[in-house]
C-alpha cells in the first residue's frame, strides 16, 4: 500500500511542475515508471512454494507476459533513470575490461565439468538411454497432465511401460536385420579360411549362441503378443495416440537400430540440394528434431511450475544434446561443406554445354561443382577423387583457388 500511495503521489506531482523544466518532468516521469515496473513485476515474485502468477496457470501467466513486458520494456526505454542510464553509457566498456578474466575464470571451473560431460557422451549406450528415460518423463508430465494430476501413478509408469516396448521392438527390428544381412548361415568355424577343417570348440560356442539369439527372439515376441492380447497388468499403460507418435518419434530419432535406417531414406529420395552429403546431415537433422521436442516440452514444464525436473531435463535432453551435435555430426558436416564451399556451383548453362553427364560416374547431372580448370562433377564424385588426389581427373591440374 505504501508503495503504490507513493506512485499516487507521483502523479499528482504532475500538475506541479512547470511546463517550461523538461529535464526536472522527465526526471519525475522516470521516477514513477520505475514504480510502476516493480509494482507490475510484484506477481513474479516469490510467495510459498512458487509465484503468485505461475500458480494462476500457464493462460494467465502468458497473457499477463505478453500485455506486461512489453509495455515496462518500452516504458523504461523511453524513460530511464538516472542510475540506468550510467549503467547503459558505461557497461559496454567495463564489459570489456572485465570479459578476459572472468570468461578465465568460468573455463577453469567449468572444466572438470567438461571432461565429466565428454565422458558421459562417449557412453553411449548409458547416455542414450538416460536421456531417453527423461524425455519419456517430461513427455508423462505434459502430454498426460489430463490424466488425474502430477501424482497420478499412471503418469509415472507410462513412460517406463513405453520404454520397454520400445526397446522390444528394437531388439526384434535388430535380430531381423541381422538375419538378413547374414551371408554365412553354417554352424561351423573353420580353422582357416580355406581349410574344411572345423574347430569343435567354436563350433559348439557358434551354435550355442545363434540357438540362443533365435529362443530369445521367440520367447520376445511370445511375451508381447501375450501382454498386448491379455491386457494383463497395462491398468496403469493409458497412452493416447498423441503421446505415443511423440515418444516413438523421440526414440526412434535416438536408437542406433532406426538411426541407421535414416541415411539410406534420405539416399532413397534424391534431394539434390543435400550433394550426396546424406550420411553427414542425416545425423544432424535428427539431433536438430529431437532438441526442438525436448525444447518444447521443457518450454511447457517452465510454466506448470516444474523448476527443478526442468532444469535437469533441459541439461540432459537439450543442452549435452547441441553439445555433442556441435562436437561430433555438425562439425563434420561444416568440413565436408567447407570443403565443398571451394567449388562453386554450375549454373544450368554450363551443365546444359557439358551435356548433362558427369566425367567420373557418367550419369545424368542436375546439379554439380565447378573445378578452376572449369571442368564439372557431381559433388559426391568430386568428394571421391579428393579424396585420392587434389588433382583433376580430367586434366591432372592441381587445384588452386584465387
Amino acid at each position: 500500500m505504501g508503495m503504490i500511495t507513493r506512485v499516487r503521489g507521483r502523479l499528482r506531482s504532475f500538475h506541479t511542475i512547470t511546463k517550461g523544466d523538461k529535464k526536472l518532468q522527465d526526471e519525475k516521469i522516470s521516477q514513477t515508471v520505475c514504480l510502476l515496473s516493480v509494482v507490475l513485476l510484484l506477481p513474479y515474485c516469490y510467495r510459498g512454494q512458487m509465484p503468485l502468477i505461475f500458480q494462476l496457470g500457464g493462460v494467465w501467466l502468458i497473457t499477463y507476459t505478453c500485455i506486461v513486458v512489453p509495455i515496462l520494456v518500452s516504458a523504461n526505454y523511453m524513460y530511464p533513470i538516472k542510475w540506468i542510464k550510467y549503467i547503459k553509457n558505461n557497461i559496454p566498456g567495463l564489459m570489456t575490461k572485465m570479459s578476459g578474466p572472468i570468461t578465465t575464470v568460468i573455463l577453469q571451473l567449468y572444466s572438470p565439468i567438461d571432461r565429466c560431460e565428454r565422458v558421459f557422451m562417449k557412453m553411449l549406450n548409458l547416455s542414450n538411454m538416460a536421456t531417453q528415460l527423461v524425455f519419456f518423463m517430461m513427455c508423462d508430465r505434459v502430454l498426460l497432465c489430463s490424466i488425474g494430476g502430477y501424482d497420478c501413478p499412471k503418469k509415472r509408469v507410462t513412460g517406463l511401460y513405453s520404454l520397454m516396448f520400445y526397446n522390444v521392438i528394437a531388439y526384434c527390428v535388430s535380430y531381423i536385420k541381422e538375419l538378413i544381412d547374414k551371408e554365412d548361415w553354417s554352424p561351423y568355424v573353420h580353422m582357416t579360411q580355406h581349410s574344411n577343417l572345423k574347430h569343435v570348440a567354436m563350433s559348439a560356442t557358434k551354435i550355442v549362441l545363434e540357438w540362443t539369439k533365435a529362443i530369445t527372439f521367440i520367447i520376445t515376441v511370445t511375451f508381447m503378443l501375450l501382454v498386448f492380447g491379455l491386457e494383463q497388468g497395462l491398468e496403469y499403460y493409458q497412452p493416447n495416440t498423441f503421446y505415443t507418435i511423440v515418444t516413438w518419434s523421440y526414440y526412434m530419432c535416438t536408437e542406433k537400430v532406426f538411426v541407421q535406417f535414416f541415411p539410406t531414406m534420405l539416399l532413397y529420395l534424391r534431394l539434390h540440394f543435400l550433394e550426396a552429403l546424406e550420411t553427414f546431415y542425416a545425423p544432424v537433422l535428427l539431433r536438430y528434431y529431437t532438441i526442438t521436442l525436448a525444447s518444447f516440452l521443457s518450454m511447457v514444464l517452465l510454466l506448470y511450475g516444474q523448476f527443478k525436473f526442468t532444469f535437469i531435463a533441459s541439461y540432459l535432453t537439450v543442452y549435452l544434446n547441441i553439445k555433442d551435435m556441435i562436437i561430433n555430426c555438425l562439425k563434420q558436416l561444416k568440413e565436408e561443406q567447407a570443403v565443398l564451399g571451394k567449388f562453386r556451383n554450375a549454373s544450368f548453362e554450363e551443365i546444359e554445354n557439358c551435356d548433362d553427364v558427369c566425367a567420373v560416374c557418367l550419369c545424368a547431372m542436375k546439379r554439380a561443382r565447378v573445378t578452376p580448370c572449369q571442368h564439372l562433377f557431381h559433388a559426391d564424385c568430386l568428394r571421391q577423387c579428393l579424396n585420392s588426389s587434389y588433382n583433376c581427373p580430367i586434366c591432372k591440374r592441381e587445384y588452386i583457388f584465387t
